[in-house]
């Protein structure tokens, strides 16, 4: 029987429409638990390829006959060979294209709103790594916001829309991911806007983004309102767009709340994140969408695959805009800590322009889960 290829965005899909999938992922035990593809629906078997090597014989009746199955590895090689060796035993399988490097870098775009002058804004959901990154479109011009290092992938949807790329905001350096911002700017001519407090030691020119900045795009009255919202890091700014939308950046999440340790000072700036939390977001309307730069797990999907909530919903909702004693939300964001992101202190250098890593080792040091949450 043949063996079929399936790609990235049609894993997606099947993420977005909870659709069944047994996944065979043949990487390592410890490179399985600590990241695989994740889907409300999907079910796992990992077998390292290696204990596969003379053959498939013993895992034969641990796969259904009865759904799709995909065979995953890292870079694809070894789920070719497996999936091969599964096809020759009778079974119908496909292997992923590119294996878990595809899927780290997958970005699936997803229009999330309407603004008020006919403009509208889209999410960038990068559903391997948890990032969400924007474009704002108004008239013709577009601002991005939190771009991921694949860069083609906003210059070809601004050209298939029509726009112009005129502004590009970083909501904070990030330490997780490798922005984009900077290069996409070289290449559009685009004005880049970083908070200035985070940016003391990049190598680069920069906008300086502050509190209070309003930002037109196109030629009507829609724009990017900064509001200054430290905790994350201490330059960290939200946006109000169209006073319809909150980005929060790495602030506040569906689940969740940003952790402050990435820069090493937790105990300096846990005062910072809970004033941001619960006081200057408690001012805005809590009808503004929420519109985060991270999701934590799948469920935080909503069923057209956008990550999106009222804020009024999550602070309802959200256990860490609910702390009311202030020595238990300071143990809750500087104790148990969930591991700090691969190469985060590498990943912060580079997106200071202190370092020019080239994308196999970029592609190396941004591997695994987000971990820019508390939990």
């Amino acid at each position: 029987m043949a063996v079929n290829v399936m790609t990235s965005k049609e894993v997606t899909k099947k993420v977005f429409n909870k659709e069944e999938l047994f996944i065979l992922d043949v990487r390592n035990e410890s490179d399985f638990n600590d990241w695989k593809i994740e889907g409300e629906n999907f079910e796992y078997l990992n077998v390292p390829y290696f204990e596969l090597l003379d053959g498939v014989e013993e895992i034969i009746e641990k796969i259904p006959t009865d759904k799709q199955v995909l065979v995953v590895c890292a870079k694809e090689g070894s789920s070719v060979m497996v999936a091969e060796m599964l096809s020759e035993a009778g079974l119908t399988v496909s292997y992923l294209k590119d294996g878990m490097k595809a899927w780290s870098e997958h970005l699936e775009p997803v229009k999330v709103g309407d603004l008020n002058d006919g403009g509208e804004i889209y999410q960038f959901v990068r559903i391997g790594k948890g990032c969400l990154s924007y474009m704002v479109v108004s008239n013709g011009e577009a601002a991005l916001i939190d771009a991921t290092r694949m860069t083609e992938i906003y210059l070809d949807f601004a050209a298939s829309i029509g726009a112009k790329i005129t502004h590009i905001f970083d909501t904070h350096l990030h330490a997780d991911h490798i922005s984009g911002g900077r290069l996409i700017a070289e290449k559009t001519g685009a004005t880049y806007w970083l908070p200035p407090k985070d940016a003391t030691e990049v190598t680069f020119e920069y906008q300086p983004l502050e509190d209070g900045n309003d930002v037109k795009i196109g030629n009507t009255l829609i724009n990017i309102h900064a509001l200054y919202s430290p905790g994350h890091t201490i330059g960290s700014t939200s946006f109000v767009v169209d006073e319809k939308f909150l980005l929060s950046g790495d602030i506040l999440f569906i689940d969740s709340i940003g952790r402050p340790d990435l820069a090493g000072m937790a105990e300096d700036w846990v005062g910072d994140l809970r004033e941001t939390l619960y006081k200057r977001y408690r001012e805005l309307s809590e009808e503004l969408i929420v519109l985060p730069a991270h999701f934590m797990i799948i469920d935080e999907l909503n069923d057209d695959g956008s990550v999106a909530e009222k804020l009024g919903t999550l602070f309802a909702e959200n256990h860490g805009l609910n702390i009311d004693d202030e020595n238990a939300f300071r143990k809750l964001v500087t104790e148990n800590l969930p591991p700090q992101p691969n190469a985060y202190q590498e990943i912060r250098q580079t997106n200071m322009g202190k370092i020019n890593p080239d994308i196999d080792q970029q592609r190396e040091m941004e591997i695994g889960p987000n971990r820019c949450a508390v939990r």
